[in-house]
C-alpha cells in the first residue's frame, strides 16, 4: 500500500471503533480472506471462500485497540493449527465490539510471490531521492536516482538507478542496474545485479552472470568458488528456488 497507514492510524483514534481492518476490492476474492458489509458494517470474515459474499478483500492490514488481548485469549487453534487473527477479529465483531472497515483506493498488492515483491519494489525505488552518504571513488560511476547509506564503499564500481544501497555495505568491481535495493553489511563483489532485492549482510562474490529478478535472504553467500572440485553446495531455506544452467 502505497500511502502508508498513519491517516488509518489517526482515524481510528477519531472513531468510537475498537478495531480497524482495510479492505481492497480485488478480481478474485476466493484466494483472499474476505470481509462481509452490510450497512457499511463488518458482520464476518471468511477466509478463502468458494462462494465470496463480496469482493472486498483483507489486506493484511489491522489496527486494535487492547481489547484484541481479551478476544485472543478465547482464540482456539484452526484446522491448520494456528491461532487466525481472522478468528480474533470476528470475535469482537459476534461480541458488539465495532469493527470499522476502511477502504484501500490506491494502489495494493499482494506480495505472495517474488514477482510480486519485486513489482512493489520497483513502484518504492521510483519515488526515492539522491542522496550519497557514503564513499564513492573517482574510478565510479553513479547515474539516476542512487541512495547509498553511511558507511557504505563504493569501489571501481557502475550504479545505474534507481537503487537505494544501506549502510556499511561494500560494492567493489561491480554492476548494480536499476530498480536493485541492497540491505546493510552487504558485499557484492566482482558480481553484477539489477532488479533485485538482497537483504542484509550478504557475499556475492565473482560471479561470471548477472543476477536480475530476484530475492535473496539474510545472511546468504553466494560465490564462485576459485578451487576444485567442481561442485554444487547449497544451503537452502525452506521453498528455495534455484535456476543453473
Amino acid at each position: 500500500m502505497r500511502e502508508g497507514v498513519a491517516s488509518f492510524v489517526k482515524k481510528l483514534a477519531q472513531t468510537d471503533a475498537y478495531a480497524m481492518i482495510l479492505l481492497a476490492q480485488v478480481p478474485n476474492p476466493q484466494d483472499f480472506g474476505v470481509a462481509e458489509i452490510k450497512d457499511d458494517k463488518v458482520v464476518r470474515l471468511i477466509e478463502k471462500p468458494k462462494v465470496p459474499p463480496s469482493n472486498f478483500a483483507l489486506v493484511g492490514i489491522y489496527l486494535f485497540t487492547s481489547v484484541i488481548f481479551k478476544a485472543v485469549k478465547q482464540l482456539k487453534p484452526s484446522w491448520r493449527n494456528e491461532y487466525e487473527i481472522t478468528d480474533a477479529i470476528q470475535y469482537l465483531i459476534e461480541n458488539n465490539y465495532k469493527v470499522e472497515p476502511q477502504f484501500v483506493n490506491s494502489y495494493w498488492k499482494d506480495t505472495g510471490k517474488v514477482e510480486d515483491i519485486l513489482e512493489v519494489n520497483r513502484l518504492i525505488l521510483e519515488d526515492i531521492s539522491c542522496e550519497i552518504k557514503g564513499m564513492v571513488d573517482s574510478k565510479s560511476e553513479i547515474s539516476g536516482k542512487v541512495n547509498i547509506g553511511e558507511g557504505s564503499k563504493v569501489i571501481a564500481s557502475t550504479i545505474r538507478g534507481p537503487v537505494i544501497i544501506g549502510e556499511n555495505v561494500i560494492i567493489n568491481n561491480s554492476f548494480i542496474g536499476p530498480f536493485t535495493a541492497i540491505g546493510d553489511s552487504t558485499q557484492i563483489i566482482h558480481s553484477e545485479i539489477e532488479n533485485s532485492i538482497i537483504m542484509t549482510n550478504c557475499k556475492i562474490i565473482r560471479l561470471h552472470k548477472r543476477i536480475e529478478g530476484s530475492l535473496i535472504g539474510r545472511d546468504v553467500e553466494i560465490k564462485k568458488e576459485i578451487k576444485p572440485p567442481k561442485a554444487y553446495r547449497f544451503m537452502l531455506g525452506d521453498n528455495s528456488k534455484i535456476g543453473i544452467y
